[in-house]
């Protein structure tokens, strides 16, 4: 039976699927647009743009991945890079595949089930990872819309750019004050979220979880792996703008490089919400509104010939994406360090501490 929760996860995903289709489908004039612009693409002029596009993505996904080692090493856990890969790669292929971000829950998973670490602790590392992104992509989109200010900027710009600034913020700093007071930081936020008040058995709950998952923060505490996990963090997201800025040189848009990595920032900040099922619609519709800071309100116009190059620009990108994701996900599967009983036994693993678990 569905629970609650996850029923209201997929009632999310889908309305924001329904919703960003709804933002970025084009009328018939577009449609000519779109098509016009993806007939254009010529391989020999394309092909080198693609080839550094793809050599940027596996950079990427490789700094991604072996970072998490820097995470997992104050807990005493320490991956080889076979298995951190392949863990990594299905993983990664869970949060594009998985609606509501229910994927973030497979790493930790599979590692509970490896008989490494509790699945608790291992989703705090995980829990490190998202908000150290999110502050990283919301300064730099704070300070790339902060420079595009003025009478002429869109009304949501510094709204969005605020809100996420601060979001990340505080739970940055709940980070902080739960390595230093962890029970009293619990409660504080439980109490101020009014669970303790609406849902006082849930409250309890979570406050073990909460206080278990507070193990996989000890990174904080650790000043060698954190700043190595923060260095391959800003070569992950380097590389990924970098790459955004390539692949637009192929379809002849005139895009700067700041403006790629504020492209970048704006749609990781939103792919942060509730996602539709494998980003579709809400990830192009993210890129365009980010393209058209840069290079017009056309961007973003219906019926523009602009809007169909940058349509196609957007839906060629998560193609390669998705495609790229899946092929990943597909060798972890295939490699003696996961499998599809790995995966089914996962799904139904507790948050106990497993019996080999290391002491944080």
């Amino acid at each position: 039976m569905i629970s609650k929760k996850l029923a209201i996860n997929l009632g999310l995903s889908l309305a924001m699927l329904a919703i960003c289709l709804y933002l970025v489908w084009p009328d018939e004039t577009s449609k000519r647009h779109l098509s016009a612009a993806i007939d254009g693409i010529r391989l020999a002029d394309f092909w080198p743009y693609l080839a550094g596009y793809l050599a940027l993505l596996a950079t990427t996904h490789f700094c991604r991945a072996w970072r998490w080692n820097h995470l997992l090493a104050p807990l005493g856990v320490r991956l080889g890079g076979g298995q951190l890969l392949a863990i990594s790669s299905v993983g990664f292929m869970a949060i594009l595949a998985l609606p509501a971000r229910l994927g973030e829950f497979v790493r930790p998973a599979l590692l509970r089930q490896k008989g490494h670490l509790s699945a608790s602790a291992a989703l705090g590392t995980v829990a490190v990872e998202r908000i150290v992104d999110g502050l990283m992509v919301s300064l730099f989109v704070f300070f790339a819309f902060f420079a595009l200010r003025g009478p002429d900027a869109p009304g949501w710009m510094m709204p969005t750019a605020y809100v996420a600034l601060a979001g990340f913020a505080t739970l940055f700093a709940f980070l902080v004050f739960a390595m230093k007071r962890p029970v009293a930081t619990v409660r504080f936020a439980l109490k101020v979220s009014l669970v303790s008040r609406l849902a006082p058995k849930l409250a309890t709950v979570l406050e073990q979880k909460l206080l278990e998952m507070i193990r996989g923060l000890d990174v904080l505490r650790d000043g060698k792996n954190l700043g190595a996990f923060v260095a391959w963090s800003f070569i992950y997201w380097i590389a990924n703008g970098l790459s955004l800025w390539v692949l637009a040189r192929g379809f002849h848009l005139e895009l700067s490089l700041i403006g790629a990595f504020a492209t970048m920032g704006l749609v990781a900040v939103g792919i942060s919400l509730p996602n539709s099922p494998g980003l579709v619609g809400q990830y192009q519709w993210l890129t365009m509104l980010g393209l058209s800071l840069y290079l017009g309100a056309d961007a973003a116009r219906d019926g523009t010939e602009l809007y169909g190059v940058c349509l196609a620009f957007a839906i060629v990108l998560h193609m390669l994406q998705v495609v790229w994701y899946l092929a990943m996900g597909a060798l972890g599967i295939a490699s003696p360090h996961v499998s599809f009983a790995d995966l089914r036994r996962a799904r139904k693993m507790d948050p106990e501490p497993a019996a080999g678990d290391h002491p944080a």
